[in-house]
């Protein structure tokens, strides 16, 4: 369609007989081909799970700013959708996720007051508690409404969500929650040097977790 929010996909994984798929969505400074979306999806797929990555229509534009809230939203409807059409599953067999911004705004659609979108779960890699310096206005709003299991991956050094922080407004989350704490990770999964730990370390950590928690979860 001439009008579609989400023209740029990624899709990976078998053709067919998946019983679940993946929706990735990139954070607010990155796209689809940034470092950990892609070895989640490259680990997804040798677990035989599909998944699809997307760029937000600024990236897709060429635009560093983020879109206006509703047109996130919009896309990552869209963008679960055009999965759900991919992988020939019913949307309640789809785990939606992805990278900071873009995982919070699955896990808005699908804790949304108004026209919820189903999911099998929902992942959260770096979930952005709060804009940076503003931890006095947290995104949890929509938490109460997450009736799904859901998985945050966080550093444990990520300054947009502390883990005494996260771990409390996690609470409120009404589905099954598990956290995954990278050692000395920051917002964007760099350890210290003194970790004795690699970016690509972290990155492995983030895809064998992920592919782990999602086979686990029931159908």
């Amino acid at each position: 369609m001439s009008d579609a929010l989400v023209t740029d996909h990624a899709w990976q994984g078998p053709k067919r007989g998946a019983d679940r798929a993946v929706l990735l969505a990139h954070g607010a400074g990155t796209d689809l081909h940034s470092a950990a979306l892609v070895a989640v999806a490259d680990a997804l797929a040798e677990a035989r799970i599909p998944s699809l990555r997307f760029n937000y229509p600024y990236r897709s534009a060429g635009r560093k700013a983020p879109d206006r809230p509703k047109v996130l939203e919009a896309a990552t409807r869209e963008a679960a959708a055009e999965l759900a059409r991919r992988a020939k599953l019913p949307p309640e067999r789809l785990v939606l996720g992805g990278r900071s911004m873009g995982g919070r705004y699955c896990s808005m659609v699908v804790g949304a007051d108004e026209d919820p979108v189903p999911a099998l779960g929902v992942v959260l890699l770096g979930y952005p508690l709060h804009a940076a310096g503003r931890p006095d206005k947290p995104r949890v709003d929509h938490f109460p409404n997450l009736r799904v299991p859901v998985l945050f991956v966080s550093g444990t050094r990520d300054a947009m969500a502390g883990r005494e922080e996260l771990t409390a407004a996690a609470r409120a989350v009404r589905g099954t929650v598990t956290f995954r704490w990278l050692d000395s990770a920051d917002h964007g999964y760099r350890p210290l040097k003194a970790s004795g730990l690699t970016p690509a370390d972290v990155l492995a950590e983030v895809a064998s977790t992920t592919v782990e928690w999602v086979t686990a979860l029931p159908v």
